[in-house]
């Protein structure tokens, strides 16, 4: 009997860790600067349009794996998307700045995009934000500098990766000493990429497997695709990005492949503060999951789905004083603060002496300030001051966040509708948060307890049998 028991455990031993199946998909997902709190107040968001007191869960949250992870990087407390990327991709630390090399860029370290590519798999890195941005970039670039963007295109071009896609590139004609250099673009041609501009220009390819740059249509804005909020039809966005990355990967592949997926503009949104444009960008890159998910329905035993952040962005609050939250209202704001600083400019530049009155119905249109949003006599006072300043005096009155420059009305207003929304912020920079980490599929029952962020490559490289040293 008891010999019968021990061969009993061997077997189920030999079942468990012999017999897992190995992801041939595997979807690496990141909410640049998307923490918890992000997830939580766009759960409370879409729960309050019910005037429901609970949560609706995006689909991320309701993976059966779920954890946290450290996000500081190698020299500081608070990571930057360079240091934050890099554990993310190679599963090292390295300090702020840095791309897939070590503290002193003197070695190169490999990616799991790099890894999967060895092994056959194909590979695709894909963002909302300029294809040669950090998180990206630390899956196919090695440089010491996050800002040498047009290096960082020409090691695009090393990687040999199998589709690329994102707004554009940044400086495809400037190096990083500032000179005029021979165009990028011509270059990624002659390395055997079809370049795309739009999702129209995709769709015409007649050969989807072969190596592809996807970007935005020409004229756009390279540095990234507009903000989730700001979009028309028409406009390309993250999911279209991820169905086009899915397609192109598996056209008479069948070998696998390993995608990598950023909502690079959770993170901008958050560095201004901005909170319904945040859950809009948060439910944009939930339905560019949502693409991963509906694939991994059809080979649940050949997936892996991964979602991650590579840091917190505005240290977010849902609550802030009162018991009752007020996020319904949030819902009032119809643009972001970029595009309501430029309706503000617009109008003060075209209104001659505009009265305070016509000013607070600009914002009543857009924000619900002054209409369905009810604004304290101290708020208004305020709003005034600037008022006053700007439109008056013809004085500059403008705030700055990492990536943009506004209006300091657009700013203000924005704030006062967070703060009657029950959203309050610690700040326009990255936190030291943890990191969110969900899981499912192939490989997910790793992902259960805390972890450093350099874990999460590694377990993901040890399910799929990759290598992640050189």
């Amino acid at each position: 009997m008891k010999k019968i028991t021990t061969l009993l455990c061997l077997f189920l031993f030999h079942i468990v860790v012999f017999g897992q199946q190995k992801p041939k998909y595997i979807f690496f997902m990141i909410g640049d600067g998307m923490g918890l709190n992000q997830i939580n107040l766009t759960e409370i968001f879409l729960a309050a349009q019910e005037d429901r007191n609970t949560v609706f869960p995006l689909s991320f949250s309701t993976f059966p794996y779920a954890t946290f992870a450290t996000s500081y990087s190698l020299s500081h407390g608070v990571t930057d998307s360079a240091a934050g990327g890099t554990a993310l991709a190679v599963g090292k630390k390295t300090k702020n700045g840095v791309l897939a090399m070590d503290s002193s860029a003197i070695e190169s370290y490999r990616s799991i995009a790099y890894a999967a590519k060895e092994a056959g798999m194909k590979v695709g890195i894909t963002t909302s934000v300029s294809i040669d941005h950090a998180t990206p970039a630390s899956f196919y670039a090695n440089q010491p500098d996050r800002n040498m963007y047009y290096e960082i295109g020409q090691d695009l071009i090393r990687s040999n990766f199998d589709f690329f896609a994102g707004s554009g590139f940044l400086k495809p004609t400037t190096s990083y000493k500032d000179e005029t250099v021979p165009s990028l673009f011509p270059q990624f041609e002659k390395a055997g990429y079809q370049l795309a501009y739009g999702l129209a220009d995709f769709n015409k390819i007649a050969n989807p497997g072969k190596k592809t740059i996807l970007m935005d249509k020409k004229g756009t804005d390279p540095e990234a695709l507009k903000f989730a909020i700001d979009q028309e039809p028409g406009d390309l966005n993250l999911a279209e990005i991820t169905d086009a990355a899915i397609k192109s990967l598996t056209y008479k592949n069948d070998k696998g492949f390993f995608l990598m997926v950023e909502g690079g503009k959770i993170d901008w949104s958050s560095h201004a503060n901005d909170a319904t444009t945040t859950v809009r960008e948060m439910l944009d890159f939930n339905e560019a999951v949502k693409r991963a998910y509906s694939f991994y329905l059809k080979h649940p035993k050949e997936t892996l789905i991964l979602v991650t952040a590579d840091h917190e962005t505005g240290g977010v609050i849902v609550g802030n004083g009162s018991s009752r939250l007020n996020t319904k209202i949030l819902a009032n704001q119809k643009l972001s603060l970029g595009e309501l600083s430029k309706v503000v400019s617009n109008y003060r530049l075209s209104t001659e002496n505009a009265s305070w009155d016509a000013v607070k119905e600009l914002l009543s249109t857009n924000l619900g300030l002054f209409g369905t949003v009810k604004v304290s006599k101290e708020d208004e006072e305020a709003l005034f001051k600037i008022y006053q300043k700007s439109f008056i005096a013809h004085e500059e009155a403008t705030t700055k966040s990492l990536y943009a420059t506004d209006e300091k009305l657009a700013a203000e207003a924005i704030k006062i509708l967070n703060k009657v929304g029950s959203v309050a912020w610690a700040s326009g920079n990255h936190s030291a948060a943890y990191i969110p980490v969900f899981a499912i599929g192939a490989g997910a029952e790793a992902y259960s307890h805390k972890m450093e962020n350099t874990d999460i490559p590694k377990k993901m490289a040890k399910a799929a049998g990759l290598s992640l040293q050189k």
